[in-house]
């Protein structure tokens, strides 16, 4: 609906130099009767009224104060002139029925001249504000006009009735003949218990626009030719058939979506008995995209409601033969038929102002100036769009040349004459050919995305994963079935359909709403990639991806294998290291050990610390992984033994100490230069096991009767059960260990807890 602000960053000329202050308070009244019923039944009839505003006697304010005001929902400020403008600002309050309590002020945008044919009465833009007794209404032009109200100022108040939305079906060209409505209501209707002053004349009135009798652009009806004074009444006639008068509704090269019926919304078609008109030239040029300025508090549930509410204003209230948009969209995404002849058809709305003649007009139900409508309204703004468009051969990311039907200026400062040529998007906001911020700015910041999603190809289009492989560098592996997942930006609803591309040729095609398909692949290398084709037939494809398909398992070059360590012993707890080594043809992914405990070690790691229990025989089996899933298992089984000091042949004066921090309680200790012990084992790995302080000595080593090492076994601080050297074999034998005191001067003594070994 072509609008202007009033009021805020864009303040914009509405009716003739509103001036002045004017306030309407109502207190509770009974109930509003409602007449309607479910949109199932019928249609739903809304309930209008009005209410004349007092004007001062210098024409530079206006007031009235009324009781007893029925419930409403919808509400205006109307005036006689259609064509009248101003300068001001109209803002209003309303107090809730429920709670009782009175909101912030709201304001109001001017909608004058908007290019309707036969309009009757000049207003501002309709404000949902929900079931409400009481309004506040005030009118000021801040002194920046002199001039005195236009004539005829009142509030309309629409109670939309009750009924929500049962048909979903398509929308149809169908109007219910029936008994001549009223005429829309002059100022002081019968319902008012209060009185309006008459209005004044005021002689130094500024020249103002005249009345629109013609949408510029659109050829006039002949049965809408009113007077701002005398509002034509309107005859029921049948709407004629879309086969005899309608242009034909061409094929679209978009998918329709789902619209809501104007039976849906429960639309009184009573009301609206004129024939639809079409566009002069037979073909949509541009889309216009709105938002209707009201509150976003509705429930979807209640759209239809608000719908209702936005149609009887038009028609009812300011003369309209129909509502002003071609398509109206809510907050939740459902799309609702706006102004009749079918939605297939170029109809001719009044929603843009001298450029109704070439356009379709979408509008998202709220206002949209801090945050943009919810995803799930766009999304419909754009299916509408590309299906609209795609009627006529028109690019979506294209320009449009636009023939102005009227002198016109911009929410930007552009002006032009009538019969301009006007370049604007394709898909443009209201703002772009009127001076009002509809759509809101958070709404027009996002026509840009909203024509990528019309024209497309797809955005955003990624592998995000491919399940069944595992990767190495840039490559991905596999055993052969892998799942592909991708992502886009793009709304799902856009998409046409996605193509699984293996070495560049389809192997799978899904819907547009599936992000993921699987694949079989034969051994070797090949890429994966998936195209996204888009409604309009665009495609964009992912990068590819390098998978290799291979069946070979891993192998253990060398198998697991068991050697001992240093560090504190216990008959729990013996210190070992398992050692091993895995490779693979492709690439190897990791190596598990599975008992007797479960851990994870990466492809370049050999070896771990482990401890084990003395006495007892463990098993340790591990698993080696490809990057494909391919796998291979080895495993080594060994129990740690302790031989104690007594086991051993001794040499030389050995002490017996005992404490509980020595294994089995007891130690041997000497402090006697060539003192020995020589313990004789079969096994492939030995830990000598001592106890260890700052006084302690160094011991001579040797092995199967050569001296292997020293070892300082001084440590500043104590320590008991520390295994202090080790010694590996490749295969299990049969060893000796033969330690020795050294006899080191000043720290001569050896205490040692004995020897354990790996058979």
């Amino acid at each position: 609906m072509q609008r202007r602000r009033i009021v805020g960053g864009a303040a914009a000329a509405v009716a003739a130099g509103i001036s002045g202050v004017l306030v309407f308070q109502s207190v509770s009244g009974s109930p509003a009767t409602s007449t309607g019923t479910d949109a199932k039944s019928g249609p739903v009839k809304a309930d209008t009224r009005t209410a004349a505003l007092r004007s001062s006697g210098d024409g530079r304010s206006a007031s009235l104060k009324r009781d007893d005001v029925k419930p409403f929902s919808m509400l205006g400020v109307t005036w006689t002139d259609p064509g009248a403008r101003a300068l001001g600002t109209v803002q209003v309050r309303t107090r809730a029925v429920e709670s009782g309590r009175w909101s912030t002020w709201v304001r109001l945008d001017g909608d004058s001249g908007q290019g309707e044919s036969g309009a009757a009465r000049g207003g501002t833009e309709p404000a949902w504000v929900g079931p409400s007794n009481g309004v506040e209404v005030r009118v000021s032009s801040g002194g920046a006009t002199s001039a005195g109200l236009p004539a005829g100022l009142r509030l309309d108040m629409v109670d939309p009735g009750k009924g929500g939305v049962t048909d979903m079906e398509p929308a149809a060209f169908d109007v219910e003949e029936s008994e001549q409505p009223s005429p829309p209501s002059d100022p002081a209707e019968p319902e008012q218990s209060a009185t309006a002053t008459a209005e004044p004349t005021v002689s130094d009135e500024p020249t103002i626009e005249p009345s629109v009798s013609q949408t510029p652009g659109e050829p006039a009806s002949p049965s809408s030719t009113p007077s701002a004074s005398a509002p034509p009444t309107m005859t029921a006639s049948p709407t004629p058939t879309p086969s005899s008068t309608a242009p034909t509704a061409p094929p679209s090269t978009a998918p329709r979506p789902a619209i809501t019926s104007r039976a849906g919304w429960g639309a009184d078609e009573s009301i609206s008995p004129e024939a639809p008109g079409y566009l002069p030239g037979g073909k949509v040029k541009a889309v216009v995209v709105h938002h209707t300025a009201e509150s976003n508090s509705y429930s979807c549930a209640d759209a239809p409601t608000v719908v209702r509410g936005i149609y009887a204003y038009h028609v009812k209230q300011l003369g309209w033969k129909d509502i002003g948009y071609n398509f109206l969209v809510d907050k939740c995404g459902t799309v609702y038929e706006g102004r009749k002849g079918g939605v297939d058809r170029p109809v001719q709305g009044a929603h843009a102002y001298g450029f109704n003649a070439e356009t379709t007009g979408i509008s998202v139900l709220g206002t949209y100036t801090d945050a943009a409508p919810p995803q799930a309204a766009m999304v419909s703004v754009a299916r509408i769009a590309a299906w609209k468009l795609g009627q006529y051969g028109v690019d979506p990311a294209g320009t449009a040349t636009l023939t102005a039907g009227d002198n016109g200026r911009n929410y930007f400062g552009k002006t032009w004459a009538k019969g301009a040529q006007l370049s604007v998007p394709v898909i443009h906001g209201h703002r772009d050919g009127f001076n009002t911020q509809c759509p809101g700015d958070a709404f027009y910041n996002q026509l840009a995305t909203i024509r990528s999603w019309v024209a497309g190809p797809v955005t955003g289009l990624a592998l995000k994963s491919l399940a069944g492989t595992g990767t190495s560098g840039p490559r991905y592996y596999t055993k052969g079935s892998v799942t592909v997942n991708w992502a886009s930006t793009t709304p799902a609803s856009l998409v046409k359909r996605y193509e699984l591309l293996i070495d560049g040729k389809t192997a799978a095609t899904v819907a547009g709403t599936t992000t993921s398909a699987p694949a079989t692949l034969t051994p070797g290398t090949h890429t994966i990639a998936v195209r996204a084709v888009h409604q309009s037939g665009k495609t964009a494809t992912t990068p590819a991806a390098t998978v290799i398909a291979e069946t070979t398992a891993p192998t253990f070059t060398t198998k697991p294998v068991l050697s001992l360590r240093t560090g504190t012993v216990n008959t729990t707890a013996v210190p070992l290291t398992l050692a091993w080594k895995a490779t693979d043809s492709a690439a190897l992914k990791h190596v598990r050990l599975t008992t007797p405990a479960a851990m994870t070690y990466g492809p370049t790691t050999n070896s771990a610390a482990h401890t084990a229990k003395a006495g007892t025989a463990t098993t340790w089996s591990m698993t080696a992984y490809d990057q494909a899933g391919n796998t291979a298992t080895a495993s080594v089984t060994s129990t740690p033994v302790i031989l104690k000091e007594t086991a051993a042949v001794k040499t030389g004066t050995w002490a017996t100490k005992t404490s509980t921090s020595y294994l089995g309680g007891q130690s041997y200790s000497s402090t006697s230069a060539k003192a020995s012990l020589t313990w004789t084992f079969t096994g492939k790995s030995a830990a000598w096991i001592v106890s260890r302080a700052t006084t302690s000595g160094q011991a001579h080593i040797y092995v199967d009767g050569v001296k292997a090492t020293t070892v300082d076994l001084k440590s500043s601080t104590t320590k008991y059960r520390d295994a202090i050297w080790t010694k590996t074999w490749a295969t299990s034998a049969k060893h000796t260990v033969k330690i020795v005191v050294a006899g080191t001067s000043g720290r001569p003594t050896v205490t040692t807890d004995g020897l354990v070994h790996l058979p």
